[in-house]
Formats: C-alpha cells, sequence, structure tokens
C-alpha cells in the first residue's frame, strides 16, 4: 500500500512519519492482523525504543494505543538491508508489468487474430528487429527491448499508463515508449485521453468555441413553440405564482398564462386553451424540468401527435427564443409592481398585447400582423378599417403569403448576421461517435423579479 502525507502530516518529524506508516499499514491489514502474531520490521530504531518508553508525547501516545490490540514485535533492520523498500519511494515507476498483466500479453499474442495483427506488424517492419523472450514477442527500438502489443490490449496499456496521473496526451506517450511498441500510438492515446471521465470534468477547456447553430425556421406560423416559466413571482390574491410562456417561433407571437404552479395539470390545461383556438403545433421545445419531463406530458404530446424537443439541463440558452422574452419580461414586471409586488397579475395582459404588436428586430413585422395579416385593431384606425374592408378581404390572402415570405428572408438574414458575429470568436465543433464520453459545463442561474 501507499499513501500521500496531508498537508499536516509533511511537517511531521522523520520518526513521526515512520510511526504514522506503520499505524496506517496496520490500520489497512487490521482484518487479517488481529489474533495473529507478526513482526513489524523497520530501520527506525527509535521506534522500538520509543514503545519501551512510559511517557509519551501525545499524538505518539494515541497511536501507541492503536497499537495495544495487536500482537507484534518490533524488530530493527539496518538501512543497507532495506534497499527493496525504499526504492518504492525514491524512484519513479512507469508500468508495473506483473505476473497477471504479464500472463495476459502472453495469452492474447497466441491468439490467432492477434498473431495475424502481430505477423502484419512484422511485415511492415524490420523481421529481425523482433524477438521472443518468456513467451512474449519483444521489438527492439533505439537499442531498447519493448514488448509488442496485441491490438486487443493497446487500449488497456494505455490506459493504465495515463491513469498514474491523468497526464497529457505527450507524457502518456513518453510512459508507453519505455516499455511497449504500440503502431500509431499518438492516435489511440488521444483517444482513450477525450474519453477519460476525471480528464473531462477537470480540464478547463480554452481556445475558441463551437460555431453557432440556428434552429431552421419554416415560413409557416404556429408550427414551433417555445414554452417555458416565469417565477416563482410575489404570489397574487388569486394565488398566482408563475406565467407560462409560449412563444411562436416563426411570428415572435407570444401568449402569456398566469398559473398557479408549474404542475402537469396547469400547463396542459392552458396547452389546451391554446389548442382550442390555434391548434397544435408539430413541435414543443422545452427544457427538463420535472413537468415537461414527466410521463403525462410525454403522453399528452403523443396523443397530439407533437414533437417534444428538450434543452440541455443547464443550458437555458438553447431555448432562446423564451429565454429573450423573458429578459424583457422581468424588468418591466418588476417596474410595474415596484409598489405592490403582488400586483403584477393585473399587467399581464396588457404587456402581451403590447408585445405581440410592436415591430420584431428578426422578422421587421408585428407579431400579430404576421400571423393574421392585418394591423392589430386599435380606437385610431377602427373607422379606416371599416372604409377599406372590402378591399382588405380581397387582398388579404396575398399579402399574407407576402408578409411571411418577406418575414423568412429577414428571419435568415439575422440569422446569418448573427452566426457571422457569433462565429467570430468560435471554433468548428469537434466530431464526436456514438460511445464518446463529454461533459457540459451548467449555470444554474435563476432569474426573479
Amino acid at each position: 500500500m501507499s499513501q500521500k502525507t496531508t498537508p499536516a502530516e509533511e511537517k511531521y518529524s522523520s520518526y513521526e512519519l515512520e510511526v504514522l506508516a506503520v499505524v496506517n499499514a496496520l490500520k489497512k491489514f487490521r482484518t487479517y492482523l488481529l489474533g495473529n502474531h507478526f513482526k513489524i520490521i523497520t530501520d527506525c530504531s527509535a521506534f522500538q525504543k520509543t514503545m519501551d518508553k512510559k511517557d509519551l508525547v501525545t499524538r505518539i501516545a494515541r497511536w501507541a494505543l492503536l497499537l495495544e490490540e495487536y500482537d507484534y514485535e518490533i524488530v530493527h533492520r539496518s538501512g543497507q538491508r532495506m534497499q527493496d523498500v525504499d526504492a518504492l519511494s525514491r524512484y519513479s515507476v512507469t508500468i508495473i508489468t506483473s505476473d497477471t498483466l504479464t500472463a495476459k500479453l502472453q495469452r492474447a499474442q497466441q491468439e490467432v487474430e492477434n498473431i495475424q495483427n502481430l505477423n502484419l506488424l512484422i511485415g511492415t517492419n524490420n523481421a529481425t528487429d523482433f524477438f521472443t523472450k518468456n513467451e512474449i514477442l519483444y521489438k527492439y527500438v533505439d537499442g531498447r527491448e519493448l514488448i509488442a502489443t496485441p491490438r486487443d490490449m493497446q487500449t488497456e496499456i494505455i490506459k493504465l499508463a495515463h491513469e498514474k496521473g491523468h497526464f497529457s496526451s505527450a507524457k502518456t506517450e513518453e510512459i508507453i515508449k519505455r516499455e511497449f511498441f504500440i503502431p500509431n500510438l499518438s492516435k489511440l492515446v488521444q483517444n482513450v485521453i477525450i474519453n477519460c471521465v476525471p480528464c473531462i470534468l477537470a480540464n478547463k477547456k480554452s481556445g475558441k468555441k463551437g460555431f453557432l447553430n440556428p434552429i431552421p425556421k419554416e415560413d409557416v406560423p404556429l408550427s414551433t413553440y417555445h414554452v417555458d416559466f416565469i417565477g416563482p413571482l410575489p404570489s397574487t390574491n388569486k394565488r398566482y405564482q408563475h406565467i407560462l410562456t409560449i412563444v411562436d417561433a416563426f411570428t415572435k407571437f407570444t401568449w402569456l398564462y398566469p398559473v398557479k404552479s408549474t404542475t402537469l395539470d396547469d400547463v396542459l390545461n392552458k396547452l389546451k386553451l391554446q389548442q382550442k383556438t390555434f391548434g397544435n403545433p408539430k413541435r414543443m421545445i422545452t427544457d427538463k424540468g420535472s413537468t415537461f419531463n414527466s410521463k403525462g406530458f410525454d403522453d399528452y404530446c403523443t396523443e397530439e401527435n407533437i414533437q417534444n424537443l428538450q434543452i440541455t439541463t443547464g443550458v437555458p440558452r438553447e431555448n432562446g427564443q423564451v429565454e429573450r422574452i423573458h429578459r424583457t419580461l422581468i424588468p418591466v414586471f418588476t417596474k410595474l409592481s415596484i409598489d405592490d409586488p403582488t400586483k403584477w397579475y393585473k399587467f399581464v395582459d396588457r404587456l402581451q398585447r403590447i408585445l405581440n404588436s410592436t415591430s420584431n428586430r428578426s422578422t421587421k413585422w408585428s407579431s400579430f400582423e404576421l400571423l393574421t395579416g392585418v394591423t392589430k385593431r386599435n380606437r385610431d384606425d377602427l373607422y379606416l378599417r371599416n372604409l377599406l374592408m372590402e378591399e382588405m378581404v380581397e387582398e388579404l390572402q396575398e399579402q399574407r403569403n407576402q408578409l411571411r415570405q418577406d418575414a423568412k428572408r429577414n428571419i435568415q438574414k439575422i440569422q446569418a448576421e448573427n452566426k457571422r458575429t457569433y462565429d467570430r470568436k468560435r471554433k468548428k465543433e469537434p466530431r464526436y461517435r456514438k460511445g464518446d464520453l463529454m461533459a457540459i459545463q451548467r449555470k444554474h442561474n435563476l432569474d426573479r423579479v
């Protein structure tokens, strides 16, 4: 066994460290030592003398009490005769080729498939460089004898070397090349390291991040909904504490539904209310909250033929459409209800009307115009609208189609502009294969009023 000293233990004297080593060893093998007589062989003569003293310092006395339950004798041996033990702490060890590992190498080299691979390997190199020793195939490389590692054991050998200290690719290769010959070593080492869980979690990625990948938009309203909650907010007289936000991906039309909780029943009630007027979307983009990730919500989507796409937990930017709306609404609610925070409910309908009648930066049109093909009716233009109603009805279909085509071009233009700006500080994403391991950094900041 071996154990690294703690910062406090590093300050111990050499004698105290010797005693600590004995105590920790006895704790480790306590199950096997209790009830048996055994010898403690040490090159520290002071250890034996101290155990015979009556007055001990507090720390040593505490350790001495632990030793009382064992039946042991202390044998002193000079340092010249303890070189085998000292070597373990004074010389760096690369990869210990244990009897088990040696046996596995022998078996692996003797398997038919690996024999074919080794024959192919010998065929591409100088055959005189290969030789056998103890039934294991070796290769001479720069005057050194290296084990010719079968393909089936290459990954295991690389993992053993890398997990000694989770070294970099270069250091791992250096350790392996001391004892093993593995063709295309750099590529294999890199593949092991990028799938090493401790390295994935511990190493902070540097350099440019991946490109922005905008979600493709259809030129039809009510096809894709972005859905999320605002809250919890100060409870109102009607006990509303949250707002269910639904955003149409194409027109940016926004529905705000005050709800008492984020439970499945409240969500389904509002979606069914939405369904009465606007029908079902083809897909909904949600987070992995308990409601949207529940079996009941999944069953609802299946019954209504809705594709439920869920973003990665802790990465809200993947549902950016609704998050941008929230970034606008939360400060507005705060300002409107600053005198009485429980009165935010009174402003929900008013804010929804303003949002949907305001020109959008992406589409260059208001959400209401894109959804209905007409401007929102106000008291000022009601008389004019009545005069032009007949003409507007005839032109409605043509105008609506033209508006949607214009909006699609505007969305594509702004997406291309955003992508160019975003990608200046990004790089092409790495290609992952099925089975590769990765980690995602998450942020858990919650927006509140």
